[in-house]
């Protein structure tokens, strides 16, 4: 597997076509177009941050078996029964807390870590931990009435801010409009405690998307999103390392 280039026109073709014809008939006959042009620049897109958070964050890891998510989608529980996404993506994760995300999951939940979307009119870099579950919530809510303050300096710190604005607070279910039980209307946390999920993220247009700067550009959001991520790996007891 030779190193990541950048991703062709032909991917956002394709996922263009796929949200057309989200049917297996369709995807089985143009296989070898997602396969040459989304899912092995996606691989090499993985070794290359492997590679290059060695050197950034060292607990992060991203091997191509395991980072990628599956084109194929759960219908099991969803009443879309549409087989495929419409998107590619991947996940870099910490070492130690293994690669679940959110509360779906089967295995273990994971942590925070790092997150590439690539679909037509709609990619984004992100980082955080997306809707975790109950328990590991609480341990960070109450890592957040102890240490808000640290919290607050990290998400609000002017690089941040001019990346990402905010937390993302816009999906359904993210933000409660009370803070939870056990904790004072009034707590100098309030504003984070309400949050069910601790990510942030940025839009990347096709243009960036399609880049051969793509490497670089994503580098540095994953770099201003990673305070942020190593705190909430921390309250999890998931440490940081200086080497790999």
């Amino acid at each position: 597997m030779s190193a990541f280039t950048r991703f062709e026109s032909e991917a956002l073709t394709f996922l263009r076509g796929l949200k057309r014809r989200n049917e297996k008939p369709w995807f089985e006959a143009n296989r070898p177009t997602y396969e040459r042009a989304v899912k092995l620049p996606l691989q090499r897109l993985a070794e290359e941050l492997d590679v290059r958070f060695a050197a950034l964050a060292p607990e992060f890891v991203a091997p191509p078996r395991r980072a990628l998510f599956r084109i194929h989608r759960d219908v099991r529980f969803s009443k879309d029964k549409s087989p495929y996404k419409t998107h590619a993506a991947l996940w870099v994760f910490h070492r130690d807390a293994g690669r679940g995300v959110g509360r779906s999951v089967g295995e273990a939940h994971g942590g925070a870590g790092f997150y590439f979307h690539l679909e037509p009119g709609a990619s984004l870099v992100a980082g955080g931990y997306w809707m975790p579950p109950r328990p590991a919530l609480n341990i960070i809510r109450e890592r957040l009435a102890e240490d808000y303050r640290a919290f607050a300096t990290l998400v609000k710190a002017p690089g941040f801010v001019r990346r990402f604005r905010s937390l993302t607070d816009d999906e359904p279910g993210v933000r409660l409009t009370r803070v939870p039980r056990g904790f004072a209307p009034d707590h100098p946390a309030a504003e984070w405690l309400r949050f069910n999920s601790f990510t942030a993220s940025r839009g990347l247009t096709d243009a960036e998307a399609l880049s051969p700067k793509l490497v670089d550009t994503i580098l540095k959001d994953y770099a201003a999103l990673l305070p942020m991520v190593r705190w909430l790996n921390g309250a999890l007891g998931h440490g940081s390392a200086a080497r790999r």
